[in-house]
């Protein structure tokens, strides 16, 4: 049930800069990211359905798609994983594949979409599952952003953990270089449970609870589900593509 932290168009080094972790379970083939075939495309990639949680391309483009914690699914669902790599093998700008999408919206489960084109700089937010009477499409400010398995910027605990220490990080390197491998092994990793009584309570509060960590470790009855990578992306003012890293993590024990 992934989650990210973002900085868009808010620092003087970095355009775009982004920590993310694919939670999954054990048991589901993934490929490690690597150039795909074509050499245009830098991603991991399921190995059930093909598509990716997180991808860029050589032309600047960015995409990652999370699901919507609900109850209930969508009967013979199309797979979420294919929208970013839709997205970065088009030609379309982000405005013009969101209107594509939202056309399908329902034959997707819940999900969340982040496009990011950095030589238009345009980053559109796409979702299926829209809160209170929020659009499906919108652009996303400049600033810092989380986004899970809510909408955009929902202040679940985890979600509000996260950006306070991504917030820590900032304030304490200013304007300069920020140490990715660092912010994604302290951030990241964090296994701090939430408080059972700030949950949002859509399954069970023990279900929840096992998940209420940024770094999600749970034993479920559909197998082990965990946090199976940790990933930074990020672009300087002074590069023509996104830079990707990303490690397979698994806590011990």
């Amino acid at each position: 049930m992934c989650i990210a932290v973002f900085l868009w168009q808010a620092h003087p080094f970095y355009p775009f800069f982004l920590l993310h972790n694919r939670d999954e379970y054990l048991s589901r083939p993934t490929e490690p990211v690597a150039w795909w075939d074509n050499g245009e495309i830098l991603g991991g990639r399921d190995g059930l359905a093909g598509g990716t949680w997180l991808a860029c391309s050589r032309s600047g483009k960015i995409a990652f798609v999370t699901n919507v914690r609900e109850v209930g699914n969508v009967p013979g669902p199309k797979s979420r994983g294919e929208l970013p790599v839709r997205f970065l093998e088009s030609k379309k700008n982000p405005t013009e594949f969101a209107e594509e999408v939202v056309m399908e919206a329902h034959r997707y489960n819940g999900f969340n979409l982040i496009l990011v084109d950095l030589s238009s700089k345009s980053m559109i937010y796409v979702t299926n599952r829209p809160k209170d009477d929020e659009a499906l499409v919108s652009e996303v400010l400049p600033g810092i952003h989380v986004l899970s398995t809510a909408s955009l910027d929902t202040p679940w605990p985890k979600a509000v953990r996260l950006r306070t220490n991504f917030e820590q990080f900032l304030e304490k390197h200013g304007s300069g270089e920020l140490p990715a491998e660092e912010m994604a092994d302290k951030l990241m990793t964090d296994m701090t449970k939430a408080d059972k009584t700030t949950l949002p309570g859509i399954h069970s509060v023990e279900f929840e609870y096992s998940l209420s960590s940024i770094f999600v470790e749970a034993n479920t009855e559909l197998g082990h589900y965990s946090t199976r990578s940790v990933s930074a992306v990020s672009a300087k003012t002074s590069g023509k593509s996104p830079f990707m890293r990303s490690t397979s993590r698994r806590k011990a024990g």
